[in-house]
């Protein structure tokens, strides 16, 4: 008997297009300067969670044996 494949889920889209065709260009360009505000929110949590993980590993890293 074959097994079925595992369906790995979709993954769910984070952002929801806008139809651009309707906007001017100046809404375009303002909703591509809200696009980088994300962005930038984005790489700062990012930036914030490395940082964190770097002081965790740091302050869970086993000592070094010293040699005699």
């Amino acid at each position: 008997m074959i097994e079925d494949e595992e369906v790995s889920p979709a993954k769910k889209q984070r952002l929801e297009f806008l139809p651009l065709d309707p906007l001017s260009v100046a809404d375009l360009r303002a909703y591509i300067s809200e696009l980088h505000a994300e962005i930038r929110r984005a790489e700062s949590a990012i930036a914030q969670k490395d940082f964190s993980r770097s002081h965790a590993d740091s302050f869970f890293k086993a000592p070094n044996p010293t040699k005699s």
